[in-house]
């Protein structure tokens, strides 16, 4: 496994260009007022991929994460470009960080992350029928591309590299959209 970056600093900042936050004043329907803060999503959007390599494979990727100073194991995410639909963005992530496309594409939802304090919002995509086909990315490493089966779903969550609450809820609508049980509102 690989050795995390070494963190050569940390320091404060007022804005970056992800992070964006403003103080919300709110007069509740029994009088009570309060103020709260919010971080304000930047950009257009992101996608979330669930790339199948076959109707009970799902190929994870493993790249380092920052926020808890280690690698963990998820999905293929990251963010829309302008002038992009969330299958292009998807597709598009996809032969960056795995080098593959995906002919078939279906959006199954979309995710929020910390509802009660961040607008961000995450679509769920669904990707079938691969590809090879490679573009450069802004990864700063390759990542390792891990195939699990969505049978062993049970397993992956006592997998200590697997965190990410937006993969998890991923995996589970891929994985009950591909049994039938759910059927994403258009």
């Amino acid at each position: 496994m690989r050795k995390p970056p070494h963190i050569l600093a940390v320091r404060p900042i007022d804005a970056s260009r992800f992070l964006r936050a403003e103080q919300v004043d709110l007069e509740f329907s029994n009088g009570q007022r309060r103020t709260f803060e919010r971080l304000l999503s930047s950009g257009l959007g992101a996608v979330i991929v669930v790339p199948m390599q076959d109707d009970d494979s799902v190929l994870l990727v493993r790249e380092y994460a920052v926020g808890v100073d280690r690698y963990e194991l998820g999905l293929v995410k990251g963010r829309l470009d302008r002038d992009e639909t969330v299958k292009q963005g998807a597709d598009r992530e996809l032969k960056e960080e795995i080098g593959l496309g995906a002919r078939e594409l279906h959006v199954l939802g979309t995710l929020s992350v910390s509802p009660g304090y961040m607008t961000a919002m995450t679509q769920v995509v669904i990707a079938r029928d691969l590809y090879p086909e490679q573009l450069d990315g802004d990864e700063p490493e390759p990542l390792d591309v891990v195939p699990w089966k969505l049978s062993e779903l049970h397993r992956l969550l006592e997998h200590s590299e697997v965190t990410d609450g937006r993969s998890i809820a991923a995996l589970f609508m891929a994985r009950e959209y591909l049994a039938g049980r759910y059927r994403p509102q258009p």
